[in-house]
């Protein structure tokens, strides 16, 4: 399964979405490579591949014969990169043998990925691996998703011998940003459960992820000219940063929390003298923890706000998605099936829960239960992003074992 090819020819096209943009999908470009994988589908003669203005790609890859009637399983990644780091002009590097030192990035200002700091690549010993040129993001995530399984199916269709259900491909936009499934059909869909290959290291197959709330605190100051400001002035950016410092520092805090752990995360702040908005992230893979994390923002804007008298302070939470595990515990087939796969291709299953979301978290709870698989990707949404080639081709034979598992 060639894998590499595809990764490099994917990775180059900026895919980058937008949080603040109202469309869908969120950039343009998103359809670059949209429009570039419903052709190599089509190449691969794979049928009913749609590209929907959403941006959204479905696939079929038909049943072989006599398994027509099997549950259909969808594999699903996505296609836009995180923006949290540059992802124009990405200029990948190939590692051949790599032989377990650290690697220094040609572009990046001091950007080194050091093998004591990012533990996988001792699992890469001797083999091929990819990153970055150092000044921008690699686009593992998720494009070694992508690669796997596009491979995977380029190798289904010439292979016919193999025999498997129905499959249903999906590529989906602005994962990154959380509205990765807004707008997908799940009638065209039609699948019965899935697996989104947008995980880490080789084995690892997660089906539980945070829960997920977004809380946005807006500011309503009092705004009056400095030189005459006394008794007068309240300033909302000043507002804001009392409330910043108020944040938990030794827990609740991405900083300072691991395993299991939840936190409040600010994740931008805007404004000026006169108004200002601070948006967060609510994480804990207990969903009523999330009540608890947003009483205390309500807690610090009830602290703050008396010493601003004459201005509005406002906290509002919306739900974003929710843990997987609370829909997936239902369906122990869909986990054996992958735990099942990933050991027939000579692996150890790495069983965990996801500190982040997938698609697959808002699938869920659309009726298509949907654990994560590996794809290789590691150190997301950052310039030391690297990929291994081994695991993307292990990530596309586990989805071929998974689909003819699914018919024994």
């Amino acid at each position: 399964m060639q894998v590499l090819d595809r990764f490099l020819r994917y990775v180059v096209v900026d895919t980058q979405s937008d949080p603040n943009s109202p469309s869908q999908p969120s950039t343009a470009k998103q359809f670059d490579l949209a429009r570039l994988l419903f052709k190599e589908l089509q190449s691969l003669g794979v049928t009913d591949v749609e590209l929907d203005e959403h941006g959204y790609v479905y696939a079929t890859v038909p049943a072989t014969a006599g398994h027509e009637d099997a549950p259909v399983i969808c594999f699903c990644s996505h296609m836009d990169t995180s923006p949290d780091a540059s992802g124009t002009n990405v200029k990948p590097i190939v590692h051949e043998n790599y032989d377990g030192t650290d690697i220094h990035l040609p572009l990046g200002s001091q950007i080194v990925i050091r093998a004591s700091e990012f533990p996988g690549l001792s699992d890469n010993m001797g083999e091929t691996i990819v990153t970055s040129s150092g000044d921008t993001l690699l686009g593992a995530d998720n494009k070694s998703g992508i690669a796997a399984i596009m491979a995977a199916v380029e190798y289904l269709m010439q292979n016919p011998d193999v025999p498997h259900g129905r499959l249903r491909i999906l590529f989906t936009p602005d994962e990154e940003i959380g509205r990765g499934v807004d707008a997908v059909d799940m009638d065209k869909l039609a699948a019965d459960f899935g697996y989104t290959i947008d995980g880490e290291a080789r084995g690892s197959m997660e089906d539980e992820t945070f829960s997920a709330d977004a809380a946005i605190i807006t500011i309503e100051g009092v705004s009056a000219h400095p030189g005459f400001g006394k008794d007068k002035l309240e300033n909302a950016v000043k507002i804001a940063a009392d409330i910043v410092a108020a944040l938990p520092r030794m827990g609740l805090s991405p900083e300072t929390t691991e395993d299991r752990e939840g936190f409040i995360h600010p994740v931008s702040i805007s404004g000026k003298a006169e108004s200002a908005r601070i948006d967060f992230i609510l994480r804990d893979f207990a969903t009523d923890q999330l009540v608890d994390h947003a009483g205390v923002l309500q807690a610090i804007v009830d602290e703050v706000g008396p010493r601003y008298p004459n201005s509005h302070i406002k906290l509002e939470v919306k739900e974003q998605y929710r843990n997987m595990k609370e829909v997936i515990q239902d369906h122990p087939r869909v986990v054996r099936l992958a735990e099942e796969a990933i050991r027939s291709v000579g692996l150890p299953v790495r069983k965990a829960a996801i500190r982040g979301g997938t698609d697959g978290s808002r699938l869920s709870f659309m009726g298509l239960p949907c654990p994560n698989i590996f794809a290789g990707e590691h150190a997301f949404h950052s310039p030391f992003e690297w990929a291994s080639v081994y695991e993307m081709k292990k990530a596309a034979e586990v989805i071929v074992a998974i689909s003819q598992n699914n018919v024994k």
